[in-house]
């Protein structure tokens, strides 16, 4: 599988966003990961449909929606209209889990699965059919800058491992404290997709520390 980097805009230039994803893209990004909370299923609240369709005109690159809400249900027909690619929801939010991947599927957009840090692998399992990725929370949602935990790495090999029993072709998103040090560390366990925010838009050379997450494979 290709080593794919999708670039948090959580920790950008918020004020600044058009220009911000217009670095990423230039520096090599391969998606942009949008980071959407609702200050109930985390403690924080950052922004909502209305600005993802307004940044839908800012990339051609695929919008990675990561819905880290108390009940998604209601709003992915909402994130769909605004130009998500992915759209990802949380095992643990309050919501039929099956129901929502198949929505949106049914919608034509690529589905995802995430869990938090104390949630195991196997609880994705029964969805993995269903799923296009899997995102492994690697910090505890909600910010930015947080350091890496390395049970996770646990995490990836058995989704992985279960993947591979399926013969599924899935990709393995991980999110938190993701940088030169621990990018070899989940990409060796069997993840394919790298969300990094704060070690790529905060780097003084954004293409130098895109491309030292891509090459250490």
């Amino acid at each position: 599988m290709d080593i794919l980097i999708s670039a948090s805009i959580l920790n950008s230039d918020l004020a600044n966003l058009g220009n911000e994803i217009f670095r990423a893209e230039k520096a090599g990004a391969d998606m942009i990961h949008l980071d959407v909370m609702d200050g109930v299923f985390t403690d924080s609240i950052t922004f909502g449909d209305y600005v993802v369709g307004k940044l839908r005109n800012c990339t051609s690159l695929p919008l990675d929606t990561h819905l880290m809400v108390n009940d998604p249900t209601k709003l992915i027909p909402l994130f769909v209209n605004a130009g998500s690619d992915i759209i990802t929801i949380h095992e643990e939010s309050k919501c039929d889990v099956a129901e929502c991947l198949k929505l949106i599927r049914g919608f034509g957009k690529r589905t995802g699965l995430s869990i938090n840090p104390e949630t195991e692998a196997e609880r994705v399992f029964p969805y993995l059919e269903l799923c296009d990725v899997v995102l492994i929370m690697s910090v505890k949602p909600g910010a930015g800058g947080q350091k890496f935990k390395q049970e996770s790495l646990l995490k990836i090999n058995a989704v992985r491992r279960e993947a591979d029993r399926l013969g599924l072709k899935l990709d393995i998103e991980v999110d938190g404290g993701i940088n030169q040090t621990t990018a070899p560390l989940v990409f060796s366990a069997g993840a394919n997709v790298a969300v990094a925010g704060t070690y790529l838009f905060k780097a003084d050379d954004m293409r130098a520390a895109m491309d030292s997450i891509r090459n250490v494979v």
